[in-house]
């Protein structure tokens, strides 16, 4: 056996660095004052925190999209790029849900409101709310993110009836110690501090003790003859609170039980009958704070599948969003301050939307979609994190395979648009950013038309990345029994045509339009197919070099209104048109835009001489692609293309050369021969049809 091998003096101590030093520390409330006015942060409210959160770990502003793009979600540092979001919607929709959250940490609204997560199944709306959870949590163990609470101490020294098991009570509310001061003297210290606060916001905190914390201020107060001092120095603790979800301390993830059995103190919290007989039914000590807005106090609440709840059950949401309160049965109000996040799919959507009964609650959402992505290269992303996340077998995924699952994926998606002026592949090609200058495409007037035409939003319905990744791994397994050890388009194709039907979440309706869809992404695949088996079979990087080269000569000559000598005679004439044309019309460039095309490569030329930089046509994606298409057609009328179809037909030397050039592009050896003979019998149909 080989490695490095841990001790446990050596794992010991790597936990105890991740502890913070004052964990199990007490303080007294003289030193929370001191540390407030030394870091006024300490004793921000739950949207503060959570939105300095965000930007703690770092953020990068897209200025072409006008969107922060935050590295919780685009690199997640805690987790070395494990759970990373892709696609620009999904930027967007994190982008507008910090926004929200800043807003509401600058008292503007929105800490008022719940943040309901919207979006089809699969559309990466839980995985940010539980990577939100996650950081949280880290931050509040580090400096920039601590935070406070207090605990009652020697309680029965004081309190004839209390219960010598409560000798010692935290704040049930895991309240911030500066609810302690009463309210003339605790605005005074937050006026002080906020004078020394370097935030965008000020600090507030008008919440009043939970019941049981104001029953004991007000006995010890009486004792000490409403000496404020004593019953501090006395009787409280300072303590540091850490938000834990499996604890449910800051963190609170609730979701819907069954109709019949959901109860309003799930939410609020209920009386706690073992302490009944102690303190009496009345008594606020005899209450448990166990209720999910309870747990969630000074940090975050997670509703999942929000709007599956009873309406007479969201009606508590009223007053825990708008008045920032609980009222539980049999105790009195108790305030609270947390960031409440619901998350919901779009059949309970839609249903809540008409339902004139929950007007109030609507006015109290903030709506924030989240769709699925719509760059299919984004998504093939996706599906790479995916597999890398697995244990994969030792199999190579072939060139294309994610990014034509992406664009199937996409194409369900997007709103067809007019086909008169762009057609579904052309239009998931523009919007993954694959704009032809020849190509008159406004992407934007793109998304406006879509937004109109969809229901809620373009992306908010069609097939989720959940499927397709299901079928991706299906397609793995498969290729493993057969011995293959690649996988390629084709067998994903495959697998995504026999097991659409059998997926319970696509409509029957949606079936012969998805089908469709298929069909246009093998006609993309084949096509890209056939441009590597061209780039293995005619690429001959000198010859290009050469073409270019007069290409350029004869361009120069065009612009300048001169002459160009001639390669054979020497003689001077006037620029090939034909030969200008026979390269741009492989870029399927008009007669009407040659002149522009010509120009910028022009440009492009004069440019990079003046940088010192000698021509190379391969630094220049347009012209290159062009150049090694008119390659192909000068060249493949002397390649057997029938003959690549049966490797027994070819001289095993020249076929060896063009796998050869294949692997170099990404391709395994099997995957290599694949491809070789698909695109060739491909080919060969397309010749044998003309």
């Amino acid at each position: 056996m080989t490695g490095n091998k841990q001790t446990l003096e050596e794992l010991s101590q790597e936990y105890r660095d991740t502890i913070p030093g004052d964990l199990r520390q007490t303080h007294s409330f003289d030193w929370y004052l001191e540390t407030l006015y030394d870091d006024p942060k300490v004793a921000r409210n739950a949207h503060q925190r959570v939105a300095d959160m965000f930007d703690y770990y770092g953020t990068e502003y897209d200025e072409e999209a006008g969107v922060v793009e935050y590295e919780i979600a685009t690199e997640d540092p805690l987790e070395n790029g494990e759970n990373t979001f892709y696609g620009r919607v999904i930027h967007e929709a994190i982008h507008e849900f910090v926004n929200k959250v800043k807003s509401g940490a600058r008292g503007l609204g929105p800490q008022k409101r719940i943040k309901l997560l919207l979006g089809p199944v699969g559309s990466g709306k839980s995985d940010f709310d539980r990577q939100v959870r996650t950081y949280f949590e880290d931050y509040t163990t580090r400096d920039e993110g601590r935070m406070y609470t207090f605990r009652w101490t020697n309680l029965c020294d004081i309190i004839p009836d209390q219960d010598p098991a409560d000798d010692v009570v935290r704040s049930p509310m895991n309240q911030d110690p500066i609810v302690l001061l009463p309210k003339d003297q605790r605005e005074q210290v937050i006026e002080d501090i906020n004078e020394q606060l370097d935030a965008p916001y000020t600090i507030r905190n008008e919440q009043a003790l939970d019941p049981a914390s104001e029953f004991y201020m007000d006995r010890l107060l009486a004792h000490y003859d409403d000496d404020l001092e004593a019953v501090l120095d006395n009787h409280i603790e300072i303590i540091r609170f850490i938000a834990d979800e499996n604890k449910r301390q800051g963190i609170e993830t609730f979701e819907p039980k069954d109709k019949k059995n959901q109860d309003e103190t799930e939410l609020t919290g209920d009386v706690n009958y073992s302490k009944i007989a102690v303190y009496g039914e009345s008594d606020p000590r005899a209450f448990d704070y166990s209720g999910a807005f309870c747990n969630a106090n000074r940090g975050i609440f997670s509703g999942e599948e929000l709007l599956k709840l009873q309406r007479e059950f969201l009606y508590d949401f009223l007053h825990a969003t708008q008045e920032q309160t609980i009222k539980p049965k049999n105790n009195p109000r108790i305030d609270i301050d947390q960031v409440i996040v619901g998350r919901t799919n779009m059949p309970e959507y839609r249903d809540k939307k008409g339902d004139e009964k929950m007007e109030a609650f609507n006015d109290r959402t903030k709506r924030i979609d989240f769709p699925y992505v719509l760059q299919y290269s984004e998504e093939a992303h996706i599906y790479e994190k995916m597999l890398r996340n697995a244990d994969l077998p030792d199999i190579i995924v072939e060139p294309h395979t994610l990014e034509m699952a992406g664009l199937f994926g996409v194409l369900t998606r997007i709103e067809e648009p007019d086909a008169t002026k762009v057609d579904m592949v052309q239009k998931a090609k523009a919007y993954n950013g694959e704009i032809d200058e020849s190509e008159d495409v406004d992407v934007k007037k793109l998304r406006d038309e879509a937004a109109e035409k969809a229901d809620i939003g373009e992306g908010m319905d069609g097939v989720s990345p959940r499927f397709i990744g299901d079928e991706i791994a299906e397609a793995i397994m498969d290729s493993m029994h057969r011995s293959r050890q690649f996988l390629s388009p084709l067998t994903t194709f495959n697998h995504l045509e026999e097991n659409l039907e059998n997926h319970g979440s696509i409509d029957a309706d949606d079936f012969e339009r998805y089908y469709r869809y298929l069909e246009m992404v093998r006609e993309e695949y084949k096509e890209r197919a056939i441009e590597d088996v061209r780039h293995a079979l005619a690429y001959d990087i000198d010859e290009i070099q050469r073409q270019g080269e007069k290409y350029m000569d004869h361009v120069m000559a065009y612009i300048d209104d001169d002459t160009v000598e001639d390669e054979i005679t020497g003689r001077e004439q006037e620029p090939d048109e034909q030969f200008l044309r026979s390269v741009e019309e492989k870029l399927q460039l008009p007669e009407d835009r040659k002149d522009d095309f010509r120009q910028e490569v022009a440009n492009w030329v004069s440019r990079r001489a003046r940088e010192g930089e000698t021509f190379d046509p391969q630094d220049n994606d347009r012209l290159r692609r062009a150049l090694e298409r008119k390659l192909w057609e000068d060249k493949k009328h002397n390649i057997n293309f029938s003959a690549l179809v049966s490797s027994g037909d070819l001289d095993d030397d020249e076929r060896n050369q063009w796998i050869d050039a294949l692997i170099e592009q990404g391709y395994s050896e099997e995957g290599a021969k694949e491809v070789l003979e698909f695109a060739g019998a491909e080919v060969a149909k397309s010749e044998m049809e003309e």
